[in-house]
């Protein structure tokens, strides 16, 4: 491998780990000037495959934040945010968590689900079956009191916190 294509497989990596994604095997190298936006990397980051454990627990219980688009699945008609702009507020929301701020206070700023803020997100517990699959994959992954990155659902985006 040239010099140059490990340095940019190396960037790419470290980008997509930032950006909340998961490196999975060596990055392909993009085409000159094939810059990816921050919306882009995010939502790119938001539909990472996540690998079933075979010794995961059949319940757990959880918390998240949801952000809204139009055009989500029972989004009301109020939402008016893209996919894109949605996607930038969840990681914006994580980033707020990542730097020590309050679930419930990240929950009542950015969560549009209604009764959010009155609930801290909380869902109670839950079983794969209750959520949406990509929900599920990440909300599964999760060790206790560990944050998800941002996870697009037919719903919009989520940010969960596995409770216990």
């Amino acid at each position: 491998m040239s010099s140059s294509r490990h340095v940019f497989s190396v960037v790419a990596a470290a980008l997509t780990l930032a950006c909340g994604g998961a490196a999975k095997g060596p990055s392909a190298p993009a085409a000159a000037g094939d810059a990816a936006s921050p919306a882009q990397r995010c939502l790119a980051a938001a539909n990472v495959q996540h690998d079933r454990s075979p010794s995961e627990p059949s319940r757990i219980t959880a918390k998240h934040i949801l952000v809204r688009y139009g055009g989500a699945k029972h989004a009301p008609d109020s939402v008016t945010r893209t996919r894109e702009q949605a996607c930038l507020r969840a990681q914006e929301a994580l980033d707020h968590l990542k730097k020590g701020t309050d679930f419930a206070n990240v929950v009542a700023q950015y969560s549009d689900e209604s009764g959010a803020a009155t609930r801290a997100g909380s869902l109670g517990a839950i079983e794969r079956s209750d959520v949406a699959p990509s929900f599920a994959d990440a909300a599964f992954e999760l060790q206790m009191h560990e944050v998800s990155d941002v996870v697009e659902t037919p719903f919009g985006f989520h940010v969960i916190l596995r409770v216990e």
